[in-house]
């Protein structure tokens, strides 16, 4: 079961995943209302694409360092003499001029280094890309470490890494035993990196056909790193069809569906207000109770 996997696989740290197939299924408000029913925690947002976990816990930032995760061509004006052979050699079109000056396009380029090599005057460096930053912070419900990536930078996996890092290194200096982690959404690179290490993952799904479809993806991907799922179907009674076909489909491969969550207004117009539904909906802190004590009842 699920719960078994805890005891008998990761001693006294429990890294808790929580992912979802697609995006908008409700994965980071219910994150955020297990942070307040577990106890003890690092709460980790590597959702570094489009992070928004701060917006309903409103972080008090400690730490913030910079995060590269590339490289690119730098041009030296005083050193050029414009003979041009970057620009006829740049196979990504990074490299463009402008009143006979070369510059390059940082978004283009991916720091293949041919730039460097063709120019007579060495005129060209490639320098490590800063693409975005990773923070640790203090919220009224325990330590969180987050980062936001650069628009249009690339790497995000190798940030959620970093993120996931520090989250650990925090864990043990403080010996807390549970890391939240608010996973990526979909399949990707920066999902497998959020995924890596943990031991149990949460799926969190919603009943229509999409939610269906990708929920059955990110359980492929969870098993193939043999890590242990559980499933919480959001907003269960707008297709009870649907809710029948999941609860179905988990109980036929042994999945455990750990809660189903109603559609409720109130946890709308908690997210409009930037509170947190477990603070707000009594019904939704019933549920996420009841989920957390289904996962801690053998611990």
């Amino acid at each position: 079961g699920i719960v078994s996997v805890l005891k008998e696989e990761i001693g006294d740290m429990k890294e808790i995943v929580v992912v979802s197939g697609k995006g908008g299924t409700g994965k980071t408000t219910i994150v955020s209302c297990l942070s307040c029913a577990i106890p003890r925690k690092i709460i980790v947002d590597t959702d570094v694409d489009a992070a928004d976990m701060f917006i309903l816990l409103t972080p008090e930032i400690l730490q913030q360092e910079e995060f590269t995760g590339g490289q690119s061509a730098v041009i030296d004006e005083e050193e050029c003499t414009g003979c041009g052979l970057c620009e006829k050699y740049c196979r990504f079109d990074a490299i463009c001029r402008r009143e006979d000056k070369y510059f390059v396009n940082p978004m283009k380029c991916e720091g293949c280094t041919l730039c460097s090599l063709v120019c007579p005057e060495r005129a060209i460096t490639i320098v490590d890309e800063i693409v975005g930053k990773w923070f640790v912070s203090n919220t009224k419900h325990g330590k969180m470490v987050h980062a936001r990536l650069n628009p249009g930078a690339e790497n995000s996996g190798g940030l959620v890494a970093r993120v996931k890092e520090e989250a650990h290194t925090i864990a043990e200096e403080e010996d807390i035993p549970y890391i939240l982690v608010d996973g990526p959404p979909g399949i990707g690179c920066p999902v497998i990196s959020a995924l890596s290490g943990a031991q149990i993952a949460i799926v969190v799904t919603e009943p229509t056909i999409s939610g269906v479809h990708d929920l059955k993806r990110v359980w492929q991907l969870c098993n193939n790193f043999d890590i242990e799922t559980g499933v919480v179907v959001n907003k269960c009674d707008i297709n009870k069809e649907k809710s029948e076909e999941i609860k179905s489909w988990c109980k036929q491969n042994k999945i455990e569906v750990l809660a189903e969550i109603p559609f409720t207004r109130c946890v709308d117009e908690a997210l409009m207000n930037k509170e947190i539904a477990y603070d707000v909906c009594p019904s939704i802190k019933e549920v996420i109770d009841k989920m957390w004590h289904k996962i801690n009842a053998t611990l």
